[in-house]
């Protein structure tokens, strides 16, 4: 009997690994606003590395979906472009070795040159400039309807936020003049905030924050409060993955 299960197994395990992988949902959020540079040397570099290796790892099939929205006073109706991906990974079960060669290196072929075009469209975005009137409040939490509305389609997204993570909104938080004096106090901030969408669910979603912020910044630039918030924050709404880079 143990000899017939484990063969079940190891059949069940070859042919999951044969088949193609399942789609990604990946969102990406472009701060937008007067407190994020992307011309700054140290941002550019970063953020361009940034989104080299969250393409090479979420474009890998045929209908990865990824989005950019722009970070300002109108995240929410802010999305500035949708990319789907067109390259199909096919199951290459039944396949000679010669044949698992050639759809191996066209398949490779295929995906680079995809992952190349999004990443030049994702450089362009992040350039962007942004002169307009919205680019004086910064609203991050809108942000969550956008993530929610992906879970309930896909469940597993990915969210990465371009940004410094500074809340300033005129009728809600406004971390420039008012950060978070202790972890205290933004856990506490955190759950209260988050309360506002308490009908947003945001398990299986892998939340990313990538800080403009170089290692010699210090914590009045970089304040390590303001990253516990969120990091509570999107906690409080069912997300366990949580990341600063």
């Amino acid at each position: 009997m143990g000899g017939i299960l484990l063969g079940a197994c190891s059949e069940t395990t070859k042919n999951e690994a044969d088949l193609p992988p399942a789609n990604t949902y990946t969102l990406v959020f472009f701060d937008k606003t007067q407190s994020v540079n992307p011309n700054d040397t140290f941002v550019k570099t970063k953020y361009s590395s940034a989104i080299r290796n969250l393409v090479d790892q979420n474009i890998r099939t045929e209908g990865d979906i990824l989005e950019v929205y722009f970070i300002h006073e109108n995240t929410s109706k802010a999305r500035a472009l949708t990319v789907k991906s067109r390259t199909a990974k096919e199951s290459t079960e039944g396949l000679s070795p010669t044949d698992l060669e050639a759809a191996s290196n066209a398949y490779d072929l295929s995906i680079k040159k995809e992952r190349q075009m999004i990443y030049n469209a994702l450089m362009q975005k992040l350039m962007e400039s942004n002169s307009s009137a919205s680019n004086s409040e910064t609203n991050i939490s809108a942000g969550i309807p956008v993530i929610a509305t992906a879970l309930a389609t896909y469940p597993d997204v990915k969210a990465y936020f371009f940004s410094d993570m500074v809340e300033s909104m005129r009728s809600g938080r406004d971390f420039h003049s008012r950060p978070p004096q202790s972890r205290e106090q933004a856990q506490s901030w955190a759950r209260e905030d988050a309360g506002k969408y308490a009908q947003q669910n945001l398990s299986g979603a892998g939340i990313y924050m990538i800080l403009p912020f170089s290692p010699n910044s210090s914590s009045k630039i970089n304040n390590p409060n303001v990253t516990e918030y969120w990091k509570d924050f999107f906690g409080e709404l069912g997300t366990g993955n949580v990341t600063e880079q």
